[in-house]
């Protein structure tokens, strides 16, 4: 029997990939109900993007597979850099500086037990 597999991808999220990065790390390989704890108590803004994600893989996983949310784990989740906006800026001496926007990616993957 194969594992069942839920594979999920956010795209264009307004928020750097080093910051959502420090999110993800805390719930690489916990059980889902335990993510979503640690996402909830965790002070980021990166929290609300990476709860979406678990809350939509949970959703998938129930209309796919037909498992409950106490069944699953995070396989994998990886944040990847999207496209940047470049925007100017006036600077002194009538010159002017760059802005990144940076944009992210987040591919994650849930298992079955």
């Amino acid at each position: 029997m194969e594992d069942k597999k839920i594979k999920i991808k956010v795209k264009n999220i307004a928020q750097s990939p080093q910051r959502l990065r420090l999110v993800a790390d805390l719930v690489r390989g916990k059980d889902v109900n335990e993510a979503l704890d640690i996402v909830q108590f965790t002070n980021k803004k990166g929290c609300l993007f990476i709860k979406k994600a678990l809350l939509s893989g949970i959703s998938a996983a129930g209309e796919i597979t037909g498992e409950k949310s106490e069944n699953l784990k995070i396989k994998h989740i990886s944040v990847d850099e999207a496209q940047t906006f470049k925007r100017g800026r006036f600077a002194s001496r009538g010159r002017s500086s760059r802005i990144l926007k940076r944009r992210s990616h987040i591919n994650l993957e849930l298992e079955v037990k």
